[in-house]
Formats: C-alpha cells, sequence, structure tokens
C-alpha cells in the first residue's frame, strides 16, 4: 500500500466523492465536527487504516482502503475536503430555507 502518491486529479476525485456521498446523505454537521476535531490526527488515522485494512478491505474493497488512507494522510486534504463540503451545502441550504 501507498506505493504512490496520488496525483491532483484523483486527489480531487476523490474528495469530491466523498463530499457529494457526504452532503447526500444530509450529514454535513457531524463530518465537519469530526473532521475539524480530529484533523490534528490526520495522518495516524491514515496509518490506523493500514492496521485495519486486512478488516476493512473485505467490506470495502482494497482501492477505496488504499485511496482513502492516502488521501488522508495530509492534513490540507482533510481541509479540502472541509471545504468542498461547505461548497456542496451552501445550495442546499439556500434551497431548503
Amino acid at each position: 500500500m501507498w506505493s504512490t502518491d496520488l496525483t491532483e486529479d484523483e486527489t480531487e476525485a476523490l474528495i469530491d466523492r466523498a463530499a457529494n456521498e457526504i452532503v447526500k446523505r444530509r450529514l454535513e454537521t457531524p463530518a465537519i465536527l469530526f473532521m475539524e476535531m480530529n484533523k490534528p490526527l490526520a495522518n495516524i488515522s491514515a496509518n490506523a487504516a493500514l492496521v485495519f485494512a486486512p478488516f476493512a478491505i473485505p467490506f470495502l474493497g482494497y482501492d477505496f482502503v488504499n485511496d482513502y488512507s492516502r488521501l488522508f494522510s495530509r492534513v490540507e486534504n482533510v481541509e479540502r475536503l472541509l471545504v468542498r463540503i461547505e461548497e456542496l451545502s451552501k445550495p442546499k441550504a439556500a434551497k431548503d430555507g
């Protein structure tokens, strides 16, 4: 795992996919709270994903675990995901409000 870093295009695709799923399920607030609280631990949790990979891969798939553990190994990607969630939730909030 982690033989190479993610390209910019791969990073954007993963961030968009995660943000869209979070907004689609209306989990913006808990996701933002969780990620803000754990942002300093992003690298540690990405490495923990490798430890638990043998248990997660049968349920989530190798590519999912590998890609998202590489994504969250960098704190700036967590911030990018937070910004993307907020961008996607603004039009939804305006429509609901």
